[in-house]
């Protein structure tokens, strides 16, 4: 029963047929805007995730807090929403029960690994998990700022920057912390609009 509910919702939510446009996210912060497209096909749950997430609002007020020169961006811990840093990337689950963790306990609902073979390249979406769990993933993600090639088929590739390439620079290039946390807050928010509304003309 719960994968067929699951498709269904993966199906309603990325529409491609007769003609309409798919959906992209867009990632606003005070660098500016990051426009991301889907890949669905082999990341399905991934997608669904990362798209109920952002349309229950569940990104927003959440920051970039890992950040890396030369290797990624990561941010989606409501964690991040307050002024202790020190559980910064400990938080997050999935959107919706996909068959790992309590289905009666949402705050333990993970994601099952989706790799495929999509390389970890500039501007890939990937999801962030804990080392040695494939099925780990909850509502982190990260974004690579150059070619990541030793990630590949070990973390879930989801996704693909088409605009805002600048912006991901600007932010891993913020002064941080030890712990690689920006020293100034980077705060998003997130939405899912048609692609054609998202990228300039």
């Amino acid at each position: 029963m719960n994968r067929i509910i699951t498709l269904i919702m993966i199906g309603s939510i990325i529409t491609t047929s007769c003609g309409k446009q798919p959906d992209v996210a867009v990632i606003s912060t005070k660098y500016g805007e990051i426009v991301l497209e889907f890949y669905p096909k082999g990341a399905e749950k991934h997608v669904d995730s990362f798209i109920t997430h952002a349309k229950n609002g569940y990104f927003d007020g959440t920051t970039f807090h890992r950040v890396i020169p030369g290797y990624i961006i990561q941010g989606g811990d409501p964690n991040s929403k307050d002024d202790d840093r020190s559980n910064d990337g400990l938080g997050g689950h999935a959107a919706n029960f996909y068959g790992e963790g309590e289905e009666e306990n949402p705050e333990t609902w993970t994601l099952p690994a989706e790799f495929n073979d999509r390389p970890h390249i500039t501007g890939t979406l990937s999801m962030a998990r804990s080392p040695g769990r494939p099925n780990s993933a909850g509502s982190q993600f990260f974004i690579c700022v150059g070619p990541t090639p030793q990630l590949d088929n070990k973390y879930t590739v989801f996704g693909q920057v088409v605009e805002g390439l600048d912006v991901i620079q600007k932010i891993v290039n913020t002064p941080r912390d030890r712990r690689d946390n920006p020293k100034e807050k980077v705060e998003m928010t997130v939405k899912i609009i048609p692609r054609g509304e998202a990228l300039d003309s």
